[in-house]
């Protein structure tokens, strides 16, 4: 499924003559006329006193969205977006050649559905059925699709430039790179795409306006895919290529100290279809019934020395009356899995270490199922995700250093320390905050309910707002 868009032509607006609206002074029916008109506005102004009935989709709505997502007032304030048309070989053809992405399997499964995946199954006595058709076995490197799907429909895209305060360029650079990481790739080869495709960006006009200062960019793989200093190193260099030095860059996982990464959630597998579905679902995490203290899904690293998970592991086993494991050794939990998903539904609280890199998908998978994380690491999310999470990380989530860990301190006795209250207070902010931890189905977004691309976009534009108050901005 490749992007659309749905914007229909603007209509001029039709104004009545008014002036032939009014009786001639002159004429024997003035007075009859004016009586009649005069009995009109009255019963008008009657009507207009009586309360009006709201309709009963808008009532029940605006009663229980809860403030933190609902829509923003100003609808573009902060500006709009151009989307640039790039040429397909930076998009269409590498979305097309999705059994060539990777070395061992087809990705076309992975991008199917619009890059939502397959329709996840197995979810019987999981989730409502009713909700059951907006689960998918969704891909966590997806998010370029997913952001190109959503901003061609974006209420704030415009299709004069002119009339831009930003530029979307929907370069597909997590495709494009991540086909070459596994394989004995030249440097060259994983940096062709990214430098052709600077090279067109370049030659427009509005990019030399303001050398990249007011463009963006969706990179569906985390930072450290793009930074490579060294020929033999891994990944791309494409973010230390010079013209990418002033673009914003959205990822999964950001450099905490470069101003232009911002971070955003992973994809889960829960895309919802309408508002109801949020709320339903917020409904259905907040009354389950959880029967385990806290678990663990994930796999151990056996090349890393003094493997921190595999510690995890074996800690959850040893304490197998408060705690459930879902091991997820080779390719047994790839994209989720309704094993995982009941999981996390069972538990308070799901353990969180770094995974391959700093952050990992199922931060975002423990959250949406209403469970409290618990960090080892405060880059895995509290350097990460501002736009999408509390200010304030006590409030939705326990911090235990992983040196207590090792030197002995029980995550069990830690965790028992939290009273049945506390434990509530946490989950209800954590479920309070699912709408910006997901992406919704329809590539209009929600009605009323602003998802992870909406705050997304929100805060990209209001960025850039602000930067055009600064007195200096370098070439």
């Amino acid at each position: 499924m490749l992007p659309t868009s749905d914007h229909p032509s603007p209509q001029k607006p039709h104004f009545t003559d008014r002036k032939h609206l009014l009786p001639n002074p002159v004429h024997p029916r003035t007075w009859l006329v004016v009586t009649i008109l005069s009995l009109q506005v009255f019963l008008l102004l009657m009507a207009r006193s009586l309360p009006a009935p709201l309709s009963r989709k808008r009532q029940r709505l605006t009663v229980t969205i809860p403030p933190s997502a609902s829509a923003p007032s100003d609808d573009c304030g902060s500006g709009r977006v151009f989307v640039y048309e790039l040429p397909p070989t930076f998009n269409r053809k590498l979305f097309e050649s999705c059994n060539d992405l990777n070395p061992w399997s087809s990705r076309c499964d992975a991008l199917a559905n619009g890059g939502f995946g397959r329709q996840a199954t197995g979810l019987a006595g999981i989730v409502p059925d009713n909700l059951a058709p907006a689960w998918f076995w969704t891909d966590q490197f997806v998010t370029e699709v997913i952001f190109h799907n959503r901003i061609l429909n974006h209420r704030c895209r415009t299709l004069n430039p002119a009339s831009a305060t930003s530029f979307y360029i929907p370069f597909y650079a997590g495709l494009a790179v991540g086909k070459h990481l596994w394989s004995n790739s030249t440097a060259r080869a994983r940096d062709h795409h990214c430098e052709m495709m600077l090279r067109w960006v370049k030659d427009q006009p509005y990019w030399n306006r303001s050398y990249g200062w007011d463009h963006f960019i969706t990179l569906g793989r985390i930072t450290w895919d793009f930074r490579r200093s060294k020929d033999e190193d891994w990944g791309s260099s494409f973010i230390y290529m010079p013209a990418m030095r002033n673009v914003t860059r959205l990822l999964i996982e950001r450099n905490p100290w470069d101003y232009f990464d911002v971070a955003v959630p992973y994809p889960t597998g829960f895309h919802p279809r309408t508002d109801s579905d949020v709320l339903q679902w917020q409904n259905h995490v907040r009354t389950r019934n959880r029967t385990t203290l806290f678990c663990f899904a994930g796999a151990t690293r056996g090349f890393i020395k003094n493997d921190f998970r595999g510690l995890l592991l074996s800690h959850c086993r040893n304490e197998s009356d408060s705690c459930k494991v879902v091991d997820c050794a080779g390719t047994r939990c790839s994209n989720g899995t309704s094993v995982i998903l009941e999981t996390f539904l069972d538990s308070d609280f799901c353990l969180q270490p770094r995974g391959d890199s700093f952050t990992r998908r199922s931060l975002f998978d423990c959250m949406v199922a209403g469970s409290i994380p618990v960090f080892f690491w405060k880059r895995t999310a509290y350097y990460q995700y501002e736009w999408f999470l509390p200010g304030e990380p006590e409030s939705y989530s326990v911090f235990i250093n992983r040196t207590d860990v090792q030197k002995g301190t029980s995550v069990r006795g830690v965790l028992e320390k939290y009273s049945r209250e506390e434990k509530e207070r946490m989950r209800e902010r954590v479920i309070e905050y699912i709408p910006k931890f997901v992406y919704a189905k329809p590539n209009m977004g929600l009605e009323f309910i602003r998802d992870a691309f909406d705050v997304a976009i929100d805060g990209v534009l209001r960025r850039f707002k602000e930067q055009e108050g600064w007195g200096y901005k370098w070439k």
